[in-house]
């Protein structure tokens, strides 16, 4: 793990500096997997986020409590681990898989929008069959008696009359 505000160069050299390490303690390079900056869950050398490189090296069981103490004195190097894979174990790109999963997630706030356009939806198809079916009793009903011309005229007559209005 290291600083992620180096340069191309400081970060080139760095990189070269660790892997020289390996190479003076009689390393074979069997994967390099370098990964994006990433946070880190606690401040380290007051940076809360850095870039992170593993390497898988195969090594002779005596170079590796003097490679780790000088990948210690390195400066740059914010931390580091030295691991013994199970055995069967195989190096995969955990950066490739990472950014696949970028790609194709789904965020909480996306699902959020997603299930409430979704519920906006449903209560919209809802109300327009309750529409509808209003609509149909409507029509079943009987229809109205049709008025004959004269109790048309009277009605018409009513509704126009001089005397409701006030001038």
């Amino acid at each position: 793990m290291y600083r992620c505000d180096l340069d191309q160069k400081a970060e080139s050299t760095l990189l070269a500096e660790v892997e020289a390490l390996f190479a003076e303690a009689k390393g074979t390079l069997l994967f390099k997997d370098p990964w994006s900056k990433r946070g880190l869950a606690y401040k380290i050398e007051g940076v809360s986020e850095a870039k992170f490189v593993i390497y898988y090296y195969e090594l002779p069981p005596a170079s590796v409590r003097e490679l780790d103490h000088q990948l210690r004195l390195l400066k740059g190097v914010l931390r580091h681990l030295t691991v013994i894979p199970p055995k069967g174990y195989e190096a995969v790109s955990h950066e490739a898989i990472y950014q696949d999963w970028m790609k194709n997630r789904v965020t909480i706030a996306d699902a959020r929008a997603h299930k409430k356009e979704e519920k906006l939806k449903k209560t919209v198809v809802d109300q327009a069959k309750r529409v509808s079916k209003r609509m149909d009793t409507k029509t079943k009903e009987a229809p109205k008696k049709a008025l004959s011309s004269e109790d048309l005229d009277t009605q018409l007559d009513k509704l126009i009359s001089d005397s409701d209005l006030k001038m």
